[in-house]
């Protein structure tokens, strides 16, 4: 199959340089394949996906020491992506807020073309350099870029990452093509090759795949390191719902061992709060002794266990 050939007014791209364009040769045949052999294929590529990563996880945790220590500092990360890129980003930054109890601006997904992008095609606004910096205005020197994308060459991500430079911004890319314009712009670089696609170039499939696991491996190992869990739970969830609740009730019986019912009085008494229902219980604090205890250790529920240990 001759690679498509996109002409820019400045010059040519020659698409046979991108990894996420080629033909998959396992899945030639796959038009003329029974329902269950095609599902099958899709199965054998998607499980390549995580052993991809892994290769990457070294860049993937210095990403998160990048993130994690600037959010210390008061700055924030921005995801920025264009098609199925920017859908994922928008995705997780959504998701932060009720799983970690952060302000809605702190981990924000911006989509090339918009709000209006996010459930319709907007497929040449990956073209717009302008448009990238125009959006990337919102960057500052505390805060950390990522640019996703499974080619790595959008011009728009390029005009991002432009204007991110000129205000010191952190910067990282993320993408499947170790020839991606991308990583020669960003700081540091997360290349997770996979392949080609089950239809060649969807990149919605495996490259999809691997923007998700490594976004939720950047949001959630970040919120680790800043102290918002507590050995594996969420323990600044906002409980916004019954299902959350429950939740919160079962985090504060486990971690200050006690019945559901002596829990559920507690977040009652602390408004939800569930660090601080956990630090009443096993400090035997009142509401305000316990909250002024967080606020001496920053608000990090194991740090303020520890400290009134030993008092």
């Amino acid at each position: 199959m001759t690679a498509p050939v996109i002409i820019y007014p400045e010059g040519v791209c020659d698409m046979s340089e991108v990894i996420t364009e080629y033909r998959n040769e396992n899945t030639k045949d796959i038009d003329l394949l029974s329902t269950i052999d095609i599902v099958r294929k899709i199965n054998e590529e998607d499980k390549l996906v995580p052993l991809a990563i892994e290769d990457e996880l070294p860049n993937i945790a210095k990403a998160i020491d990048m993130i994690a220590k600037q959010f210390l500092m008061g700055g924030k990360l921005y995801y920025f992506g264009a098609g199925t890129s920017g859908r994922i980003g928008i995705l997780d930054a959504s998701e932060c807020p009720p799983s970690f109890g952060v302000p809605e601006d702190m981990v924000t997904g911006i989509i090339a073309g918009g709000d209006k992008a996010i459930r319709t095609a907007a497929e040449g606004a990956e073209d717009n350099f302008e448009q990238g910096v125009k959006d990337a205005q919102v960057l500052t020197d505390l805060d950390v870029c990522v640019a996703i994308s499974a080619s790595g060459n959008p011009k728009y991500l390029l005009g991002v990452l432009s204007q991110a430079d000129k205000v010191n911004c952190r910067t990282i890319a993320l993408t499947c093509n170790h020839k991606a314009l991308i990583l020669e712009e960003a700081g540091l670089g997360i290349c997770v090759e996979v392949g080609p696609e089950v239809i060649a170039g969807s990149s919605r499939m495996k490259a999809g795949s691997v923007q998700k696991m490594v976004l939720n491996m950047l949001s959630t190992g970040a919120m680790i390191k800043i102290g918002k869990t507590y050995e594996n739970f969420m323990i600044d969830l906002m409980p916004t719902n019954e299902k959350l609740k429950d939740r919160a009730i079962r985090i504060v019986a486990e971690i200050a061992e006690v019945n559901n019912s002596r829990a559920l009085q507690t977040l009652l008494e602390c408004d939800w709060s569930v660090k601080t229902a956990i630090i009443m219980l096993k400090c035997n604090l009142n509401k305000e002794d316990a909250q002024e205890l967080l606020r001496k250790n920053c608000g990090v529920l194991r740090r303020a266990l520890v400290s009134f240990s030993q008092v």
